[in-house]
């Protein structure tokens, strides 16, 4: 983390005179500092963090539905004039004209009750009514406490599934913003070796187009003098002109490699950047049992499958409760008193209670209810069965990535060795093309095996870093320092 923030405020302070001036600014990154970059300010891992702080927002509105809820309400006032039609005394109907002011005010506090999955109260009101017109007059109404509970006897407890499956989201989400960061770290390998594998093209067709040039005069001399066929001297143009053409194509390529590394690093145009090519790699022989141990603790894929299979029971833990009878209990306790003025709406209330269970008898459904239950059930053996089978394919894939891995080094190695040969070989083959010992066929098959034999080398480069990240995705594990990969989630939740 120091280390990306340095380098983050190093660019920032050399880039921001640079756009001032106009000037290209040029950068030297290692694959280090490319990773480093992208994974600071690339609007992939931007987006990552936004996604998560979402995430961290639903986790806290999941805590506060058990936390107390402290609700103020109140009508301040409500007035209305009307004419009504009223019955009279004699038993005559007629319409009067009538103007009320109703004012209220009530203070509630409420809990969710996670154990059962109920809910209780407690109120406090006070109300008042203006009667306003030729005789007005007033009186209040108050509720000093009221206190009271509602609860579900269904058999199911949405709460008791939520406690357990809310904070699995959250911890998924964690791990998911994690992986998507070395996700990012994985795309900024393959942006950087495209334009490494890009500037090691222009320097072969700079290189070729150089010695073309040079071999082609050559070839012209003796053709002149008569050592060497018409035919030698045409292959020798032709490879120049070929030569011409691919420097053309591996400038723009470089271009275009340069402006794609530029846009997912979060640069513009101005930044110029040219790579350093890893020279070393760590001495790493990764575990299998270690890796899988690390995978099925750490990678978000599994924590998903077991909130599948959460949620999936769930479902049928609902569609059971709701083919038999529904039933819920309500009951509530306090006092009440009515006056005319304010002092004495307070004194010697009198109790009231209500209590009220209600229940819902299925008597014919044509099945329905039992229908949502084999369908939850059902489900929930087509969870469980694409769980087990991605489970397979993800202990597999960690398998393959493990072994592939492991067997990079050497393939480093060989292609290393492989480059050197290949350079030696076409100095030797090019020297003795120029005392005239060996014919241009033998030359370009030399130039031909260096070039691949070079690509070669930074292809197995890209491929070891390549295997080196992916298993870091599927691990979360970083192998070199040999520690899980951590976030600050507290400082990505305060930017």
């Amino acid at each position: 983390m120091i280390r990306k923030f340095f380098f983050t405020v190093c660019s920032a302070c050399y880039l921001l005179p640079a756009i001032a001036q106009n000037d290209t600014l040029k950068l030297e990154l290692t694959l280090e500092d490319v990773v480093a970059v992208a994974s600071e300010q690339s609007p992939m891992a931007t987006m990552a963090r936004h996604q998560f702080r979402s995430s961290y927002w639903e986790f806290r509105t999941f805590k506060a539905s058990f936390l107390p809820s402290l609700t103020l309400n109140s009508t301040l006032p409500d007035i209305n004039r009307s004419i009504d039609k009223i019955v009279r005394d004699d038993g005559t109907e007629g319409f009067v004209s009538r103007a009320v002011m109703n004012s209220s005010l009530e203070l509630g506090l409420s809990q969710n009750v996670g154990f059962t999955g109920g809910n209780i109260f407690l109120n406090s009101s006070l109300q008042r009514i203006d009667n306003l017109g030729e005789n007005p007059d007033l009186s209040y109404l108050s509720y000093p406490f009221t206190f009271g509970f509602s609860q579900p006897i269904n058999g199911y407890n949405a709460f008791k599934w939520e406690k357990k499956i809310e904070p699995a989201k959250y911890e998924e989400a964690k791990k998911e913003l994690i992986a998507t960061l070395e996700e990012v770290s994985n795309r900024a390998v393959g942006y950087f070796f495209d334009l490494a594998l890009a500037q090691i093209n222009l320097e072969i067709a700079r290189k070729n187009y150089a010695n073309s040039d040079t071999l082609y005069n050559i070839a012209t001399g003796r053709y002149q003098l008569g050592t060497i066929a018409e035919n030698e001297l045409l292959n020798m143009e032709l490879g120049f002109l070929n030569a011409g053409t691919a420097l053309n194509a591996a400038n723009i390529d470089l271009e275009v490699k340069k402006f794609r590394l530029r846009s997912f690093l979060g640069y513009n145009e101005m930044v110029d950047i040219e790579l350093a090519l890893p020279t070393e790699i760590p001495e790493i022989e990764m575990d299998l049992g270690r890796a899988l141990e690390e995978a099925n603790t750490n990678n978000p894929e599994v924590l998903a499958m077991k909130r599948r299979l959460m949620e999936a029971e769930q479902n049928v833990a609902q569609a059971k409760s709701q083919k038999g009878i529904q039933a819920n209990l309500f009951a509530l306790y306090g006092l009440s008193k009515n006056a005319d003025d304010l002092g004495n709406v307070y004194v010697d209330a009198e109790d009231q209670q209500r209590l009220r269970v209600g229940f819902e008898i299925p008597i014919l459904d044509w099945g329905l209810g039992r229908g949502r239950y084999k369908m939850a059930q059902s489900a929930q053996e087509v969870v469980k069965t694409n769980v087990v089978q991605s489970r397979s394919d993800f202990e597999q894939q960690v398998f393959l990535q493990v072994m592939q891995f492991n067997l990079q080094d050497d393939q480093l190695t060989i292609a290393a060795k492989s480059d050197t040969i290949a350079e030696k070989r076409y100095e030797v083959t090019k020297q003795r093309f120029l005392i005239g010992k060996i014919d241009v066929l033998e030359l370009n098959d030399a130039l031909e095996k260096k070039d691949v034999a070079r690509r070669g080398y930074v292809q197995a480069l890209r491929n070891y870093w390549d295997y080196f990240y992916s298993l870091r995705i599927l691990t979360l594990y970083d192998w070199i320092s040999d520690r899980k990969i951590e976030q600050d989630f507290d400082e990505i939740l305060l930017k």
